[in-house]
């Protein structure tokens, strides 16, 4: 909730907000429904809106569980909602009409066609992909009229978000669930015994010039990463955007509330800079190097700065609170010192070993921004219009315009007719300026019109009184104006169950060679790998005539003009809501199941008429796909996690980076318990194995042989 109150008094326009239990932050201190309606309330009175956050795959259990909950903030003026996951979508749309539904960046959106698909199935909005260019965001703009939201700030997922699975594989902790365990921000080591974070990445940090593109070619919202974030920063940062937005420079005072290193992004493109392998959490501000028990200042300091102390290898090894400052060449003890001034260190509290200092806590960034909150008040524009003459009564009209567009009025009247004045009338000014004092309120008026017959009685008890009732009755008719009612029942799918044939046997190749061999040994049906992410500037670059369609784009261009398109599991289809919405693709006839479910899921997962279910049964599957070149294309490297777990980084023949365990996934030798799971087909998933490789698996399916090993087919993803 302080986040919440930083986010309004900072300047938000919309703020998105989880509730307990769901959404891509589940380990977040979020909302409880009585909370959520409060700042539902909190909100709507300052003319804010607010987005439930459901941005994760789920089951059709839960998504049906939902509705209770959704269904209280959806009378009560919910303004929109995020998703990530087709089926959820499709459920809250048959069940809450008219409540606006965004597209979250775990969609993995990144072109024209595949924006223009959601708002063609009802999205009003979606949030594009963080690794796209300013070019490739203009390109779209042009090409699509639904609106577009843009990530400006914040932690940057290093891999494409929705195509992240390295967490749910290690651990079951899925960040398409909710539940990342930040694997990219872990230590690893390489095979020369080198240690470093090779896989995180800085935070992200627009500034004015990037800001003002995106205004220049109308992307409708700029969005601002602060869910584990301290309120300062919130509030700071928020603040900072603010500025930006009406046209004014600022500084971005958040970097001095939490830093582990800034970038661009991918705004210029894609640059290895992003990175940060030497410290993946909150060092705070750079202050200079220890030499000969001195620090020489690269920042100012105050007294109460905190003080981190770092070793040559970039772990923290201690700090303090900066309690004395004293300035080599002077006795006296300051208050505060400048850049490329050289303070004294106490030797007792500098840790041996300690190398560098970063600032942690900065006492005037928080001191700052404490003070900023406290003072600060949101209030709502609103216009009125006040008449008075003798022997009528006094009338004040306000009016609101609320987040949906509509005029909201409310009316008050003093109790008697006003008398003619003995003495001085009150100035239509002087009249305005005393009816626009609104003070604590959330409102201000952003104009008052005034009609007066210029010798009515207007004492300012009686104006203040007026102004007072017809405030109050607009804030209780503002509210009321959201509310809002579910007509009927939950609208629920029926689940089907259909006879099954044989199950067939297919395979995924990662080049023609493998798709040859394969061939050779037996499987006829062998797809070919393709492109994770159909970037705008890629876009030709997509295989359209091969079945196995990665990504959106690639089924939507295919169509109703080539049968037999395979969805692949990395779009995440995990209910019978979300397959039902994947028959409606033209030219759509399987599915491959997400591995993040288990076989108790599969099980009871409903079939669609004329739609084919597959699931892998081994492969090496893709954890992490990243756009930075980690490594040379067509060159792999190993590293290895503090809990012994390797993982193989591969740059694949575009350039990009290609992140899998070094085990394959492998259900071979418990076929058993996939016969009943009404699968119609079974795919061997090819991506570095050798010919030899490739025909030990395929022959082990004979006797069902083999290491089992099935990531999260028993346990499913958390």
């Amino acid at each position: 909730m302080e986040r919440f109150h930083a986010a309004v008094k900072g300047g938000a326009h919309e703020i998105y907000m989880g509730l307990k239990g769901f959404g891509a932050r589940r380990n977040a201190e979020n909302f409880s429904l009585t909370e959520y309606i409060e700042a539902l309330n909190y909100a709507h009175e300052r003319g804010v809106r607010i987005f439930l956050t459901l941005n994760t795959v789920m089951r059709d259990v839960e998504i049906e569980a939902l509705y209770e909950n959704v269904k209280k903030l959806y009378e009560n003026g919910l303004d929109a909602i995020i998703v990530q996951d087709l089926g959820l979508f499709s459920f809250l749309r048959s069940n809450f009409p008219g409540i606006d539904l965004h597209g979250s960046t775990q969609m993995t959106v990144a072109n024209h066609v595949e924006a223009n698909y959601l708002k063609e199935i009802g999205f009003s909005r979606v949030v594009l992909a963080r690794e796209l260019s300013f070019e490739e965001i203009e390109k779209i703009r042009k090409k699509t009229d639904i609106e577009l939201e843009i990530f400006v700030s914040g932690a940057l997922c290093i891999s494409y978000s929705g195509n992240c699975y390295l967490s749910s594989f290690i651990g079951g902790r899925s960040g398409n669930r909710g539940l990342c365990a930040q694997p990219c921000r872990k230590i690893y080591k390489d095979g020369k015994e080198q240690v470093a974070y090779n896989l995180s990445p800085k935070d992200q940090m627009m500034g004015q010039n990037e800001v003002e593109a995106l205004a220049r070619i109308g992307i409708e919202s700029i969005k601002i990463e602060g869910r584990m974030k301290s309120p300062e920063y919130v509030y700071e940062t928020v603040n900072y955007y603010k500025t930006l937005i009406g046209g004014e420079f600022a500084e971005a005072k958040s970097k001095e509330l939490f830093n582990r290193g800034y970038s661009k992004g991918y705004f210029y493109g894609v640059d290895k800079k992003i990175m940060n392998d030497r410290y993946s959490s909150d060092f705070g501000r750079y202050l200079g190097e220890i030499k000969n028990g001195y620090l020489v200042l690269a920042e100012d300091v105050v007294l109460g700065d905190g003080l981190s102390y770092i070793s040559k290898d970039y772990y923290k090894l201690g700090g303090e609170y900066l309690s004395k400052i004293v300035v080599d060449g002077l006795r006296e003890k300051r208050k505060s010192a400048r850049a490329g001034e050289k303070i004294k260190l106490s030797k007792e509290k500098v840790p041996k070993g300690s190398k560098y200092v970063y600032r942690s806590y900065s006492k005037e960034a928080m001191d700052s921004a404490d003070n900023s909150i406290k003072l600060a008040k949101r209030q709502m524009d609103i216009e009125g219009r006040f008449e008075a003459a003798v022997g009528t009564q006094g009338r004040i009209t306000v009016w609101a315009i609320n987040n949906r567009g509509e005029r909201v009025e409310a009316v008050a009247l003093t109790e008697k007719p006003l008398e003619e004045a003995s003495k001085r009338v009150l100035s239509v000014e002087e009249i305005q300026n005393k009816l626009g004092e609104t003070g604590d309120t959330t409102f201000r008026f952003k104009s008052i019109e005034v009609e007066t017959d210029g010798k009515t009685f207007l004492p300012v008890s009686i104006l203040k009184s007026l102004r007072r009732e017809a405030l109050a009755a607009l804030t209780e008719k503002l509210l009321a104006s959201y509310l809002r009612k579910v007509s009927g029942t939950v609208k629920k799918m029926e689940l089907d169950f259909l006879d099954k044939g044989k199950v067939e046997i297919s395979a995924v190749a990662a080049n023609e060679k493998q798709r040859e061999v394969i061939r050779t040994l037996g499987i006829d049906k062998v797809y070919l790998r393709q492109m994770h992410v159909a970037r705008e500037a890629r876009l030709g670059e997509v295989n359209t005539t091969e079945e196995l369609a990665t990504t959106l784009y690639h089924a939507l261009a295919r169509g109703k003009k080539e049968r037999g398109t395979v969805l692949n599991w990395n779009l995440n289809i995990t209910n019978t809501y979300a397959l039902r919405e994947a028959s409606k693709i033209e030219g759509v006839d399987t599915v491959v199941l997400s591995p993040e479910i288990n076989y108790d899921t599969m099980r009871n997962m409903g079939e669609v008429q004329g739609l084919r279910k597959a699931a892998v049964i081994y492969g090496k599957l893709l954890g992490m796909y990243i756009e930075v070149p980690l490594a040379g294309k067509g060159k792999a490297e190993t590293i290895q996690n503090e809990q012994g777990d390797t993982f193989v980084i591969r740059g694949n023949e575009m350039g990009n980076t290609e992140v899998t365990l070094d085990k394959p996934m492998n259900l071979i030798p418990r076929m058993d318990d996939l016969e009943d799971a009404g699968l119609d087909e079974v795919i061997l998933e090819f991506t570095d194995e050798s010919p030899e490789e490739i025909r030990a698996v395929i022959e082990s399916l004979k006797d069902k042989s083999g290491v089992y090993n099935p990531y999260n087919y028993e346990r499913g993803a958390y």
